[in-house]
């Protein structure tokens, strides 16, 4: 039989839709529309007005097959919005349907965006659909991540079964910076390949997208991860980091290393880590 966590009689489709404006020195989080079970409580300042932060809630804790979840985020000109979770994200197994998570990023002229959730754990026999798509005019700017880890490493599960399906697009003034899709199936010879993840359950992207990334990249390629295998490459207009190993707390730690080395440059203001991710 099934474990309770993988069969859910009720499926959720979830919209969270966020708008930031900047008015004055403050960006405030001016829209909000949400039906199901995602949410913003408010917004948070601890970094002064210029920079809003947002905790993104789905309440029910795991996706579930038949879920499907979207979440829009609009930054209108020069405002900076910062977005994170409050924990891992956990795709259940399922005993048929998909599930599926779309996110939408819109940054204005001037605007800064930073997408910092915490990492995405895949279960076991997980039939999981993950789109992200940036769309960044004139002089935005954005830095993001996505760390995704496949079965629960820290029980002995392994991703034997399902499939994930990752999908990234980074678009400036409509233009493709960056496409990225790929299918990773339970059992699959890409998990063991030495092409592929070459056995490690945790694999992980940061992107990077601002003006003048060229003077970051000696400091990034010197930062390393304590364990596993980290990567920096700037490609026109996007730079892009790769974790590779067996720990989702490596791959977090040394993002966040990137990310004070970049955020000074990429959004004018020193990295402080959101409290969230020390409770």
């Amino acid at each position: 039989m099934y474990s309770a966590e993988a069969v859910h009689l009720r499926t959720w489709r979830a919209e969270l839709e966020l708008g930031f404006e900047r008015r004055g020195e403050r960006t405030v989080l001016a829209t909000r529309r949400q039906d199901g079970p995602l949410a913003v409580q408010k917004a948070l300042y601890p970094e002064g007005d210029g920079v809003c932060h947002a905790i993104v809630l789905h309440p029910p804790g795991g996706i579930a097959g038949g879920d499907e979840l979207e979440i829009a985020v609009r930054a209108a000109d020069h405002a900076h919005a910062l977005l994170t979770t409050p924990g891992a994200a956990k795709w259940y197994r399922t005993a048929g349907p998909w599930a599926s998570q779309s996110v939408t990023i819109e940054a204005g002229d001037g605007a800064c965006v930073e997408w910092l959730p915490q990492e995405t754990i895949v279960f076991d026999g997980a039939l999981a659909g993950m789109r992200t798509e940036v769309r960044l005019a004139g002089r935005a700017r954005y830095i993001g991540w996505e760390i995704l880890c496949l079965g629960r490493s820290g029980s002995g599960e392994r991703f034997a079964r399902g499939t994930c399906r990752p999908e990234t697009r980074l678009l400036r003034d409509g233009r493709l910076l960056r496409f990225e899709r790929g299918t990773i199936e339970g059992g699959g010879l890409l998990l063991e390949s030495p092409a592929g993840l070459a056995g490690q359950a945790v694999c992980a992207t940061m992107l990077a997208a601002a003006p003048d990334l060229e003077r970051l990249l000696p400091g990034c390629r010197e930062a390393r991860p304590e364990n596993g295998e980290g990567a920096v490459t700037l490609l026109p207009g996007v730079m892009v980091a790769r974790y590779l190993g067996a720990s989702s707390e490596a791959a977090k730690r040394y993002f966040t290393q990137l990310w004070r080395l970049l955020r000074p440059a990429v959004a004018g203001i020193e990295a402080r880590e959101p409290r969230i991710w020390s409770t």
